[in-house]
């Protein structure tokens, strides 16, 4: 039986390991939508380790195991969900922001200007 306790704390730290591992995203992207995307990425990984323990749950006929897993896998595939559509939504403001020319705040108008950078192509906004 500690055997069983040693294997199941072994595969949940494993499993935990990917949590921290979690890829960065490319360079281009806003800060924002960067945080984001790794936190979106371990939410994902998060459900993954869940999942992973509830089946060694299910393997050691151990239902407290089983249901812990389970439900740290729903509650994180539910959260994945929701931080992939509000990464999609920031991602589409930001796309509207940068398709204008300028735009009006607090009184000051902001144009946008191009820059390329080590063969790559950026723009900004400054104010006018």
């Amino acid at each position: 039986m500690k055997l069983n306790g040693l294997i199941a704390a072994m595969m949940a730290l494993l499993m935990a390991g990917g949590l921290l591992a979690a890829p960065s995203t490319a360079s281009a992207q806003s800060y924002a939508s960067r945080h984001r995307q790794q936190t979106k990425n371990q939410w994902r990984n998060g459900a993954y380790a869940g999942a992973g323990l509830g089946l060694l749950g299910v393997l050691n006929h151990n239902s407290t195991l089983t249901w812990l897993g389970v439900g740290g896998a729903l509650y994180s595939a539910n959260r994945y969900e929701q931080d992939r559509k509000s990464q999609s939504a920031m991602d589409r403001q930001r796309a509207y922001y940068f398709s204008r020319n300028s735009f009006r705040r607090n009184g000051h108008v902001y144009r946008r200007y191009t820059t390329y950078r080590h063969g790559q192509k950026y723009y900004y906004f400054k104010r006018s």
